[in-house]
């Protein structure tokens, strides 16, 4: 596992003991957002007719530190979901993004798209817990998983009535799916030891999957010619937060990027 998963995985469960200590399991029946009436985060990526956007909610990262200084969660939602977006991915990780589970609260109070949480999830605590703040999907990376693991969050999303986005890296986190559970397959376009981007990378892994698999490109995602790549070759959704967070209006970059992909489609039929 790289070091920088490493290091966010063992804080998160230091952080997790202490949370654990705080609210129980049982606790969380009382939530609100428990009994919030799911929106399915699979149907929303296949329904589209382009390639779906998950625009992400992300005020800082490990390596790029604060991306958007004036940040506020709930507006920035609110402007994705105006500006076209099939889906939110929320980071809830405080450590290394500066996210908040409270930023999941607050927008499932006002959105209506189906919303992900994104964060390091390690216990099926973690799953339960983002169900009581209003989730509808959790992200589950295969490469900070060991032995059973992966096997009994993907159960407990099920249990929970939440959908599960699978990330990959590479060919050996593929190599470990079981793809009668896994129905929403991630691909990390990054390198995670030299942090370099490559698109094409990233298909190759995700047109592996059986036919019926929703299929999401991830990460380092800006153009309309990117996306239109992903159209052509069968990918179903991408999911975009930096690029996004940069823009002073987040929505409006949104609304253009699938603009650009329907300009750059339409080009690319006329050339065929």
């Amino acid at each position: 596992m790289n070091n920088i998963l490493d290091k966010i995985t063992e804080k998160t469960a230091e952080d997790l003991a202490k949370r654990k200590k705080k609210v129980s399991l049982a606790d969380f029946n009382t939530f609100e957002g428990f009994e919030k009436e799911r929106v399915s985060f699979k149907k929303s990526l296949e329904d589209s007719n382009t390639v779906s956007i998950i625009a992400e909610v992300k005020k800082a990262s490990p390596s790029k530190g604060i991306i958007r200084p004036d940040f506020d969660p709930v507006d920035i939602a609110l402007r994705y979901e105006e500006g076209g977006a099939s889906a939110i991915s929320i980071l809830t990780d405080e450590p290394f993004f500066k996210g908040d589970i409270k930023y999941l609260e607050g927008i499932s109070k006002r959105v209506k798209l189906p919303l992900l949480r994104k964060d390091f999830i390690i216990d099926p605590y973690q799953i339960k817990e983002a169900k009581a703040h209003g989730a509808d999907a959790v992200l589950i990376i295969v490469a900070i998983t060991e032995g059973d693991q992966l096997h009994e969050l993907q159960y407990a999303a099920k249990e929970f009535g939440l959908d599960a986005l699978v990330e990959c890296y590479d060919r050996d986190d593929f190599d470990r799916l079981d793809f009668e559970q896994t129905e929403i397959l991630g691909v990390n376009n990054r390198d995670l030891k030299t942090f370099e981007v490559d698109v094409h990378r990233g298909i190759a892994i995700l047109q592996q999957a059986p036919k019926d698999t929703i299929l999401v490109s991830e990460s380092g995602l800006s153009s309309g010619k990117e996306l239109a790549l992903l159209k052509n070759e069968g990918i179903h959704s991408a999911l975009i937060g930096e690029y996004f967070m940069r823009e002073k209006d987040p929505g409006q970059a949104l609304k253009d990027l699938l603009e650009q992909l329907e300009t750059e489609f339409e080009i690319s039929n006329l050339n065929d």
